[in-house]
């Protein structure tokens, strides 16, 4: 038969991308299999193996962590990353480093189609296909999910259900370890930062030490994991309009979000701080619907990483019982000026000022109160 071209399909080495790897097959395509090493715990070689098994033509196995760490991970720590206050967006920020790999590939082998297996309801088509299309504009996609001859043959199926109950996982978390079950020490770590991104991690307990991004960032997750640091379950609200409920452990994010805005705090200046924050809210929900490929998002990273260019210096903490205790931070960069802020040193500063400015501050109020008060309300 004549092959209508080939497709990359994004291959987990689950069940759902295994039946999407044999009914590309079947409608008449040749399939390359890509596989992301993102840090998940896979077997990649048996995943491999199965792809081949099923008919794949070629298997990519793509080693992104680096990648991952310093071109997502570290812009999203920046920008202290966090959707609908809750959310550190793991899967979100990994998205479009798995789709960038996945058009690279299909440019390289000379593909016109992309596949992957994200359901018709949920966010990460739109982010996967946002992607893609931006990066490599005459590509073809195809969502088996949204493809009524796939998914009325796979849907709902006895097999699919048996399958997930047989490969449940002991427990739901595979990263952290319950908090009640963590050491009863803590570890005591000191993260060093420049340019809002970590540089160095150290662990005065032990002197263990880490200054490689990707190191760094496992070495967090390990430790994090090991005291039950990071866990959430949420309701969330998806770009589609619907809610969804989502478990998600994230510990070295945690961490790094709770260490990078104490850092942060403690070098910026206020009024770039207030707008700062703004900027972080918007990325978050850009990179959340999957808009990390836009020109506006481009913008706000460029923006926010302007922000950074003084945060820099030391913050001391204690990870323990599912928590992240900030103990202290040093920075030549500072703004903190423990003489100014004193109760005992005048210096500059005279506290007679303070009649006038509040004064100041306080015309709007007592207009407010002439004109339409407060004194009628209830309060």
């Amino acid at each position: 038969i004549m092959s209508k071209g080939t497709v990359v399909l994004a291959y987990s080495g689950g069940l759902d991308t295994s039946c999407i790897l044999v009914w590309l097959k079947e409608q008449g395509y040749d399939v390359i299999a890509y596989l992301a090493n993102i840090g998940q715990d896979e077997d990649f070689e048996a995943a491999r193996k199965k792809a081949e098994s099923l008919g794949a033509k070629k298997i990519f196995i793509e080693d992104l962590r680096k990648e991952f760490v310093e071109d997502f991970i570290w812009p999203s720590v920046q920008a202290n990353a966090v959707y609908e206050d809750r959310y550190l967006m793991g899967t979100a920020i990994a998205r479009p480093c798995i789709a960038r790999r996945q058009v690279e590939i299909a440019r390289k082998e000379g593909a016109q189609f992309v596949s992957h297996g994200a359901t018709g309801k949920g966010n990460d088509q739109i982010r996967f296909e946002l992607t893609c299309y931006a990066l490599y504009p005459e590509v073809k996609i195809i969502a088996p999910w949204r493809i009524p001859e796939f998914y009325n043959r796979f849907r709902g199926r006895k097999d699919l259900m048996e399958y997930a109950q047989s490969q449940a996982p002991p427990d739901l978390y595979l990263m952290t370890k319950n908090p009640a079950d963590s050491p009863n020490e803590p570890d005591v770590l000191e993260m060093e930062f420049r340019n809002g991104v970590p540089i160095k991690v150290t662990n005065e307990t032990n002197g263990i030490s880490k200054n490689a991004p990707l190191e760094i960032f496992s070495y967090l997750n390990e430790i994090g994991g090991k005291h039950g640091v990071g866990r959430i379950d949420i309701v969330e609200n998806r770009f589609i309009g619907m809610k969804s409920r989502g478990i998600y452990e994230t510990p070295g994010g945690t961490i790094l979000l709770k260490a990078h805005l104490d850092i942060e705090t403690f070098t910026m200046d206020k009024e770039v701080r207030r707008i700062k924050q703004g900027l972080g809210i918007k990325f978050s929900e850009l990179v959340y619907n999957g808009f990390w490929y836009s020109p506006e998002c481009d913008f706000v990273r460029h923006c926010i990483a302007k922000s950074q260019e003084n945060v820099e210096g030391k913050v001391q903490l204690s990870v323990f019982k599912g928590q992240v205790y900030i103990l202290g931070r040093e920075s030549p960069k500072s703004l903190y000026n423990e003489e100014l802020v004193s109760m005992d040193v005048q210096g500059d500063y005279d506290p007679c000022d303070a009649s006038g400015f509040i004064r100041i501050n306080a015309v709007r109020l007592r207009e407010h109160h002439r004109l339409q008060g407060f004194s009628g309300k209830k309060q």
